[in-house]
């Protein structure tokens, strides 16, 4: 069974672990806007024919691979570990004497995608994440130094520039990710574990993966197209050589591929280079909540199979309510995508520019209707007030906010859009030496008592509470003092 989900950024993985609260963006450079750089997208329709005959089995992508090769780069990154030599160095210099020990430089690897003739490069941010150097070599052997220009932990993609001192470079059709089918080619170029460029082929196994563990936000392409640690960054393409995703993450227990890649669709890294101008990525949102439709839950709603996402909750005074969206209504379509969870409806809406109307198609009362909802910017009420608790409770030395809709979208971890979140735990913490609460983490109620706000929850710390309730992923967990004077949890 296959149970670790690895980015393949470099040599070195790691399993996927914590809260990724922290954005990661960074301001643009440069004299002119990203969007006017970039070529527009291919949206040439594509014939799809089976092969019938041994010479049509025998035909080659080396065309496909030629053309598109050159744009696809290899990335090097250099960052300095500033930690503290170990106790036990520190113990042998002060005995036996000798120079400070230097500081370490970590290096890694991985690939990006030439965009812009001019220098720009996308690749995954965990590629370039803290990096302090970043070069980039060219298929032809040239190198250039990188500067980032922008970036967002949420997406995992990053912009590099590189200074081509006029020279132009070659580019890779962006095509539509949107358009591609299960079965379709793939051709994925990288360089896996560092021995240079490589091509692999596959097919697209499946599309709209969601909830795989990289980022909330996400809704990837699958490929059995071989994918190794130094792909990431790299160019996931269709047979016509248009760019359908950059390749991310793998499904591995030894960190070798297994047949299960994933790649960011082309579809987002469009809205995520449109973003860099503004330097904020911001989704359209309609205030609309759904869960996946059940069996019992389409029956009830009429349906003779599941199929949809089941509106549990509509913002007052939001687009979805001003177009007439209602709880218990079901989300059948989005402009023509089908919308099974949350995950797609969260992509579906972040693939479309806010003050875009669009078509959704729902079922109320067994029938189909349609309403046209206009995306609007995420609004920031409540305010997320950043509040550190003092020393009088068991949250001492804990940060909290309230949630709004525009606080959850900018956090991208799968929160809901009202409550109250912890952002920050300092190591001194109780709750980070009993390690008991996490950033994420939702405080439901303090002392016993149910808060909403991080009034109500610095209002009951402030009295010298002992316990408190949080959710966590769904999972409600109980701690604090026993009438023993023992500290325990309970879920």
């Amino acid at each position: 069974m296959l149970k670790q989900l690895k980015l393949v950024g470099g040599l070195a993985l790691g399993g996927i672990v914590g809260v990724a609260l922290a954005l990661g963006i960074h301001s643009r450079t440069g004299d002119s806007t990203v969007a006017a750089q970039i070529a527009p997208m291919d949206t040439t329709p594509v014939t799809r024919v089976a092969p019938n005959s041994a010479s049509q089995m025998s035909l080659s992508f080396a065309p496909v691979v030629k053309a598109t090769a050159p744009a696809v780069v290899n990335i090097y990154t250099a960052k300095v570990d500033r930690s503290r030599a170990s106790l036990m160095d520190e113990f042998i210099r002060r005995s036996f004497g000798g120079a400070p020990p230097q500081p370490r430089v970590q290096q890694s690897l991985g690939s990006g995608v030439i965009v812009g003739a001019n220098g720009l490069i996308i690749t995954n941010n965990h590629v370039v994440a803290g990096a302090d150097q970043i070069l980039v070599a060219l298929a032809d052997r040239r190198e250039y130094p990188a500067k980032l220009v922008f970036a967002d932990a949420r997406l995992d993609l990053a912009l590099l520039r590189v200074d081509t001192k006029g020279a132009a470079l070659p580019v890779i059709r962006m095509g539509d990710s949107d358009r591609s089918e299960v079965g379709d080619i793939t051709i994925a170029i990288g360089n896996p574990f560092g021995v240079g460029q490589t091509v692999t082929t596959g097919i697209v196994s499946a599309i709209a993966r969601t909830g795989i563990g990289v980022s909330d936000w996400q809704f990837f392409i699958q490929t059995d197209a071989a994918i190794n640690p130094g792909n990431s960054g790299g160019a996931l393409l269709d047979a016509q050589g248009r760019l359908i995703g950059i390749n991310t993450a793998i499904y591995s227990q030894s960190g070798g591929s297994n047949g299960i890649g994933f790649a960011i669709p082309s579809k987002m890294v469009r809205v995520f280079l449109n973003a860099a101008d503004k330097g904020k990525l911001v989704s359209g949102w309609i205030g609309v909540e759904g869960e996946p439709l059940t069996a019992d839950s389409a029956r009830l709603a009429g349906l003779d199979r599941p199929g949809g996402l089941l509106v549990t909750g509509v913002v007052p005074g939001s687009p979805g309510a001003a177009a007439g969206i209602r709880a218990g209504d079901v989300l059948r379509t989005v402009d023509g995508k089908e919308v099974a969870d949350g995950g797609q409806l969260r992509y579906s809406l972040a693939t479309e520019g806010v003050g875009r109307t669009l078509d959704v198609r729902l079922i109320r009362a067994g029938k189909e209707q349609s309403v046209a909802v206009t995306l609007a910017p995420p609004p920031e009420r409540p305010a997320r007030q950043l509040t550190r608790i003092g020393d009088q409770s068991i949250l001492a030395g804990v940060t909290i906010a309230n949630l709004s809709p525009a606080y959850a979208q900018e956090l991208g971890v799968g929160l809901p859009e009202e409550g109250v979140v912890v952002v920050q735990i300092l190591g001194t913490a109780p709750a980070a030496r009993l390690g008991f609460l996490k950033p994420g983490d939702l405080i439901e109620a303090v002392g016993g008592q149910p808060v909403n706000s991080v009034a109500d929850v610095a209002a009951l710390a402030a009295k010298g509470a002992t316990s408190l309730r949080f959710n966590r992923g769904g999972q409600r967990t109980e701690c604090g003092v026993t009438a023993t004077g023992q500290f325990g949890c309970r879920s």
